[in-house]
């Protein structure tokens, strides 16, 4: 990966609020970073984590761990601080690496680390230190909600991101002429991942965002000029609602890429109409995430496909017994690409449940038409995607678990208008408690995310079952998901 910035060191690797960073000038940043890391006892095998919005250093980092051997861990600055302590503890973080808009929420926490500012770049270090990564070394830890209510690390290589960049590159025909706009945050694999790392391997520009707004969103297409750029559904319908949405000229962008979740085929047509193809990136933070992809010269005729297998994919759809399903049968969608996470951080038992003979299992339904392009029928089952954040009830419900006044509840995904979903929690009260939905909407502040908590709360006398004792989510989703505004 290093060598990517030898390649062109004259050309813009990123432009960074109105300032342009050449490729020499990015390798010279890796440098004194890796110098700075490395004076800090940071070395082969350490764990070094950010917690910032999107700016060069999360790239400065990445790269100098590529150097020392060491794993850049990427923490969600969505959620709540002790959710923050947990990654950090998992990981074994030796070192944090913060902006100052996460400084106080911080010096909340007991944590047993070293700190730093965004300063890396600018110190003043020894040498360069030698190259001491290997392509098969952990490089890129990612946290991703876990069914079990806590979230699991997926590993990723120098070789499983290099993999993951061709991948992008091939997805998107993409070139050292091309120009691509990186608002949605590098904490995620969609982020730093999609687009923004494959560019950076043909020498294309990356136009760097710290996050995103609609209308700062619109002024960077209309005076950046980029050529590709990366949609999730609530960004899409923020950018379709936006007043200058209509009248923006997005003339630069040859195709925008979207994914996250199922898109909504609505929002892809408002896109089309103003004459810009919409593709699409099935995946996930364990697979890269770049696994299956509608191109551009598609995306028009397919709308709503996922796509073809991207470049280096295997794909197969199996039945409840494991055996392939023909064209047009529903099936589990299992992945096999040389992007695959390498397994999940210091949790060998969820290694073994995801990973079976290099086939990744990912629990989503899909099929395959008689073109050989795949449809994403359902997601994982109890999985919410609200706003382009992974949502698992099982973390919700451990909360609600823990109040003495619930004697039993769910969490349930409802649609809705401006997040494409929202997490619902239906609740059976103790006898004799007296709990409103503001004491339970309570219970959460503090302990997870905002965007986690419930949007409502549903009171009910018992949760349906099967005989097996099983909660029948379907028929709670049927009962209480329908649309929100």
């Amino acid at each position: 990966m290093l060598d990517w910035l030898e390649r062109t060191p004259e050309r813009v690797a990123l432009r960074w609020q109105g300032t342009d960073i050449t490729y020499g000038e990015l390798a010279r940043r890796v440098g004194r970073t890796a110098s700075a890391l490395a004076a800090r006892g940071i070395g082969r095998g350490d764990r070094v984590a950010i917690l910032a919005y999107n700016c060069p250093d999360y790239l400065d980092l990445l790269f100098a761990c590529a150097r020392l051997g060491a794993v850049l861990v990427t923490l969600n600055w969505r959620l709540a601080p002790p959710e923050w302590q947990y990654i950090l503890e998992h990981s074994g973080a030796r070192l944090l690496v913060h902006d100052d808009e996460f400084a106080k929420a911080l010096d909340t926490l007991a944590l047993r680390l070293m700190r730093a500012g965004l300063d890396l770049a600018s110190c003043k270090g020894g040498d360069v230190p030698p190259l001491a990564g290997q392509k098969d070394d952990p490089l890129l830890l990612v946290y991703t909600s876990g069914t079990t209510g806590k979230p699991k690390g997926a590993v990723h290589t120098a070789a499983t991101l290099t993999a993951n960049a061709a991948a992008g590159v091939e997805a998107h025909a993409m070139t050292a002429a091309d120009r691509i706009l990186t608002f949605l945050p590098m904490f995620h694999v969609g982020g730093l991942n999609n687009q923004t790392l494959p560019a950076l391997s043909v020498g294309a520009t990356v136009i760097l965002q710290p996050r995103f707004a609609p209308d700062a969103a619109l002024q960077a297409i209309e005076t950046e000029k980029p050529s590709i750029v990366l949609l999730v559904p609530a960004v899409m319908k923020a950018l379709v609602e936006h007043p200058r949405f209509k009248a923006a000229d997005l003339s630069s962008l040859r195709f925008a890429m979207a994914g996250s979740s199922v898109v909504p085929v609505e929002l892809i047509r408002a896109f089309h109409a103003r004459g810009l193809p919409v593709g699409q990136i099935y995946g996930s933070t364990e697979t890269g995430p770049v696994s299956i992809v509608l191109k551009r010269d598609a995306a028009m005729r397919k709308e709503g496909a996922c796509g073809v297998p991207a470049l280096g994919c295997t794909v197969r759809l199996v039945d409840e017994a494991g055996q392939d399903v023909p064209p047009g049968r529903s099936g589990e969608v299992l992945i096999k690409a040389p992007n695959l996470m390498t397994g999940y951080w210091r949790d060998e038992a969820a290694t073994r449940a995801a990973l079976h003979d290099g086939w990744y299992r990912t629990g989503d339904i899909g099929r395959r038409d008689d073109d050989g392009f795949y449809w994403v029928d359902e997601r994982k089952k109890d999985m919410i995607i609200s706003g382009g954040e992974n949502i698992y009830p099982a973390e919700l419900e451990a909360v609600l678990d823990s109040c003495p006044g619930i004697a039993e509840s769910a969490v349930i995904a409802r649609a809705d208008r401006k997040w494409g979903e929202v997490p619902v929690a239906v609740v059976v009260r103790r006898p004799g408690a007296a709990l409103e939905e503001a004491d339970v909407r309570g219970l959460f502040e503090g302990r997870l995310a905002r965007f986690k908590h419930p949007h409502s709360v549903v009171f009910v006398d018992a949760l349906p079952r099967n005989v097996m004792g099983k909660v029948l989510r379907y028929r709670l989703r049927q009962d209480f998901g329908s649309s929100s505004g």
